[in-house]
C-alpha cells in the first residue's frame, strides 16, 4: 500500500516546521488533517429523486466512496419540503482516501475552476476548519461531461485538529491550498 504523497508532504517537512514555527513540545500536538466533507445539496429531489440518484453517483465517483443520503428533519411548508424527504447527499473521507481527495481537489480540481483567484483565506470558522463551495461537479476529472444532466453545487469542509485559524492557515497552506494573496493598495 502506498503513502498519498500530500501525507508525505505533511510527515517530512510540514510537521517538522509548524513544530518549529509555533513552538510544539512535542510532534503529536502539531495539528493535522482531521476528515473531509463534501455534502452536496439537491433541493429538486424533491419532485424528482432520479436527480439525487444522479447526483449521489457522480459525489461516489469523485469521492471513492458511497455517498450517505441526507433527509430533511422537519416540515417546511414554505419550501414545500416534508419531513424525511431526502434532499441532498454527503461523504465523510478520512485517512490515506482523505489525502488523496486533497490533492485531487487541490492540484487537479482548483486549477479548473473558471476565474480562478486563490481561495479567500477568510472562510474558516474560528476553531480551524475550512469550508469553500465549488459551482459544478464538472471541474472533478472523474465525472463524466456527458452523462451530466445538470450542474449541482457542492460543498467541501477541511476539519483540521488545529486550535485556532492561524494554525490552521498555515497547515492548510503547507499543504498546497492555494490561497488568495492580498493585493497591494
Amino acid at each position: 500500500m502506498t503513502v498519498p504523497r500530500i501525507r508525505e508532504r505533511y510527515e517530512k517537512q510540514v510537521r517538522p516546521a509548524m513544530k518549529e514555527e509555533f513552538g510544539y513540545r512535542s510532534l503529536m500536538a502539531v495539528p493535522r488533517l482531521h476528515k473531509i466533507v463534501v455534502n452536496m445539496g439537491v433541493g429538486e429531489a424533491k419532485s424528482d429523486i432520479k436527480i439525487l440518484d444522479a447526483a449521489a453517483g457522480e459525489l461516489a465517483s469523485i469521492a471513492g466512496q458511497k455517498p450517505k443520503i441526507t433527509r430533511s428533519r422537519k416540515a417546511i411548508a414554505a419550501f414545500n419540503v416534508r419531513a424525511n424527504l431526502p434532499i441532498g447527499c454527503c461523504v465523510t473521507l478520512r485517512g490515506n482516501r482523505m489525502y488523496e481527495f486533497f490533492d485531487r481537489l487541490v492540484n487537479i480540481a482548483l486549477p479548473r475552476v473558471r476565474d480562478f483567484q486563490g481561495l479567500p483565506p477568510r472562510a474558516f470558522d474560528g476553531r480551524g476548519n475550512y469550508t469553500l463551495g465549488l459551482r459544478d461537479q464538472l471541474v472533478f476529472p472523474e465525472v463524466d461531461y456527458t452523462k451530466v444532466d445538470r450542474l449541482m453545487g457542492m460543498n467541501v469542509t477541511v476539519v483540521t485538529m488545529a486550535k485556532t485559524d492561524e494554525e490552521a492557515f498555515y497547515l492548510l497552506h503547507a499543504l498546497g491550498m492555494p490561497f488568495r494573496t492580498r493585493k497591494a493598495a
